[in-house]
């Protein structure tokens, strides 16, 4: 990616959360302020914005969010995410004290209704690409598909600003296949945390496997005759749900949303970032802003 350009920091909000939430909620440390709300979540959040702030120097910053479970992948396959538990009672206040913490530090918020954040981060992503590189910030290996010349994504690892990053040649040379292609591949071997079972009986070091082989599905398909006869036979049993699996595992990168770079500019903290963390009790924060 071109070090001279400007760069946008395209942040993962619920990932970025949940991370931060169950680092602490594992030794009940949900650190409660003057309200009552616990902040845990929210401060380790923030700390983790600060910290990728540092790292990948941004001119302009982003945090997309989930708004809410239902999305058209729902409405494509009743059992998408389906397997998922209900967040602790002491994460639930935190998803709108996040959003209003963030934007009370001068960053904007980003979500639109029936998408997931992913989709609204690979649309930022396209439509950034003209203009200015992107970094995506996530837990989520399912975002490494929008990895572009123009756009790397980082992985987080635990602890603060530890990232597994991931440009095109990081990516190829560790799976063997490229961003697009991985589509492919999660679509053959489903996704259990998504709740979509792709081909069954056929697992990742196959997918990457046959897409290696194949180049896509559309060659799979065209080549089944030369796979194991098990292997022809789990794909014909699942044809439909393959197909299924891959509009599903597919980051949606035209979500109606208009991207206003000139209102995301970072210029460091907000003069009444203390007034912030007095007003929501992030006493940890402290430190991160003198």
């Amino acid at each position: 990616m071109n070090e001279n350009r400007e760069n946008l920091l395209v942040v993962d909000g619920m990932a970025l959360l949940f991370r931060a939430f169950y680092a602490t909620a594992v030794s009940k440390q949900f650190m409660f302020n003057q309200n009552g709300i616990p902040t845990n979540g929210v401060q380790g959040f923030m700390r983790h914005m600060f910290a990728a702030i540092r790292q990948s120097n941004p001119t302009h910053t982003l945090i997309c969010w989930d708004m809410g479970s239902q999305t058209f992948r729902n409405e494509l396959y009743d059992g998408y995410k389906a397997g998922r538990t209900a967040p602790p009672e002491e994460m639930i206040p935190q998803f709108d004290l996040a959003k209003e913490v963030a934007a009370g530090f001068g960053f904007v918020n980003l979500g639109v209704p029936g998408f997931e954040a992913d989709d609204c981060i690979g649309t930022i992503t396209v439509q950034a690409s003209n203009s200015i590189s992107t970094t995506v910030l996530s837990g989520d290996k399912d975002l490494l598909q929008l990895i572009a010349p123009t756009n790397d994504v980082w992985i987080m690892q635990k602890g603060y600003g530890n990232y597994k990053r991931y440009n095109e040649a990081t990516f190829f040379e560790e799976m063997g296949i490229t961003p697009k292609q991985f589509v492919d591949v999660k679509a053959l071997m489903g996704d259990t945390s998504d709740g979509y079972p792709g081909v069954r009986g056929i697992g990742e070091k196959t997918a990457i496997k046959l897409i290696q082989e194949f180049e896509s599905i559309e060659g799979v398909l065209n080549n089944l005759d030369k796979l194991k006869p098990a292997q022809q036979l789990k794909i014909q049993e699942d044809l439909a749900m393959l197909e299924l699996s891959q509009k599903l595992a597919k980051i949606h990168t035209e979500v109606p949303l208009e991207m206003n770079l000139a209102s995301l500019k970072y210029n460091g903290f907000r003069d009444d970032a203390f007034a912030v963390v007095e007003k929501y009790g992030l006493k940890t924060l402290t430190r991160d802003i003198e």
